[in-house]
């Protein structure tokens, strides 16, 4: 059963083995792994787990840089990230609220659905009404993903890594008979496409 778990450095071996079968690139969004991040040695991947927690930490919401990391793990393997940013900042409105990238041989298990599903739940405690989730013009599996999820496409536009899509998912709050004024049997959806 796939597990959301936080960064952490038990799962060093497991994790450069997602990143090697994978390879450098743009679809590490969802890792927050930058060109500078040192994660081959032990003490290098151990700052770097320590930064990526500390992106949802008092300080990072203070400074308004704040982000939620998860991986996405089954046992000891790790099929991918997602990341979650708390803000709406110029780099939010290029790359989304949501990042997500599933690792090529954990692909066509529904996990990114699953793990987007999660994160949203996460997004809505965080009192989000709505999230930008941004992913390639061609990439199909991540397009039915996010319409899935109530995604509502924008725009394509024209970025400096190519074409991209930018949709939006708005959360509805649907109210329970009963429910009163203190809103304690209010349910917070999100909508699906059939």
């Amino acid at each position: 059963m796939p597990e959301l778990i936080p960064p952490t450095t038990r799962l060093h071996s497991a994790w450069l083995e997602a990143r090697d079968e994978w390879g450098p690139g743009l679809h590490e969004d969802g890792f927050g792994l930058g060109p500078s991040d040192e994660v081959d040695s032990p003490d290098g991947f151990a700052v770097w787990v320590a930064l990526l927690l500390d992106a949802s930490g008092p300080k990072a919401v203070e400074t308004g840089r704040s982000c939620t990391y998860r991986w996405i793990v089954e046992g000891d393997r790790v099929h991918g990230g997602i990341a979650l940013r708390h803000g709406l900042d110029d780099h939010v409105l290029q790359c989304g609220h949501i990042g997500y990238g599933i690792r090529p041989s954990s692909r066509r298990r529904g996990l990114a659905g699953w793990a987007l599903g999660r994160m949203l739940d996460e997004a809505r405690g965080l009192g989000l009404h709505r999230v930008l989730i941004v992913c390639d013009v061609d990439n199909l599996a991540s397009v039915k993903t996010i319409e899935h999820h109530g995604g509502v496409l924008e725009e394509v536009r024209e970025t400096a890594h190519g074409p991209v899509r930018r949709y939006w998912i708005t959360f509805s709050c649907v109210i329970r008979p009963g429910a009163g004024a203190d809103m304690s049997a209010a349910v917070v959806t999100t909508p699906r496409s059939p």
